[in-house]
């Protein structure tokens, strides 16, 4: 087989959809992530990049001036506008190359990854604050945090887009209320062999695991690169899995 050939045969192979069997393992890891993540972010910054509920009720506070920090609500508003804006990214990402494509999910997750490796590298070379000291906090408005905000937020929304397009929709990755609710209401709650109330459960355990590493990530080292380091590997590895995944033989 010549050089072209073996050229040919894995932009071939770029093409072709993945089985989303067992792909519920790397949906986990994003779990993971997004604790880590959120947990890291609300320390230095009072806002959510992952889960936007609790960013709506901060915007919703901010009218009546009750932010726990000057201008947090913007903070919040911007978090939830770039999610939406991610979501539609990484929906046309899907929609245009194929959202079970192996090229689409290693893209996907590398743009996650580097996004992230972008935000720690700012916020280590003080380029954008991290946690401020307690003394600062209430008296200056640290703009800056925006450009975290705003890529953090983006590269989140790509785990649920992935989620959606592999057909896990019970491993939302960046949402816990209904996670929790649809555990709860299923029919099959108590059946021995459950997978999606499995699911839920590991999906949740993993976020929750996230939070508190992150809590103590970011007490041990007084800063959020760190925290952000480990996630954008997490996600490079995601990247790297699927390239070596099995092929869907379903879809030829």
């Amino acid at each position: 087989m010549t050089s072209l050939d073996l050229k040919k045969d894995w932009l071939g192979k770029l093409k072709t959809d993945i089985t989303p069997k067992h792909a519920d393992k790397l949906l986990y890891a994003c779990c993971l992530c997004s604790g880590l993540v959120d947990s890291t972010l609300y320390n230095a910054y009072n806002t959510f990049v992952s889960m936007q509920t609790g960013n709506t009720i901060f915007v919703g506070l901010g009218a009546s001036n009750q932010n726990s920090r000057p201008y947090g609500w913007a903070r919040s508003l911007t978090s939830i506008g770039c999610f939406v804006l991610g979501c539609f990214l990484f929906a046309r990402l899907n929609s245009a190359l194929g959202p079970r494509q192996r090229r689409t999910l290693i893209i996907s997750f590398l743009i996650q990854s580097i996004v992230l490796m972008v935000t720690a590298l700012l916020v280590q070379s003080e380029t954008i604050p991290g946690i401020q000291q307690e003394g600062k906090i209430h008296m200056e408005t640290e703009w800056s945090q925006e450009a975290a905000i705003v890529l953090l937020s983006i590269q989140s929304a790509g785990q649920i887009v992935a989620s959606r397009a592999l057909g896990y929709n019970e491993i939302p990755t960046v949402v816990i209320t209904s996670l929790l609710c649809d555990l709860v209401s299923d029919p099959k709650l108590f059946l021995l062999q459950n997978k999606k109330r499995d699911r839920r459960v590991v999906a949740f355990v993993l976020t929750l695991a996230g939070a508190i590493a992150g809590g103590w990530i970011t007490k041990t080292t007084g800063d959020i690169y760190a925290a952000m380091w480990l996630v954008a590997a997490i996600k490079f590895v995601i990247s790297a899995a699927w390239v070596f995944w099995e092929e869907d033989v379903d879809s030829h």
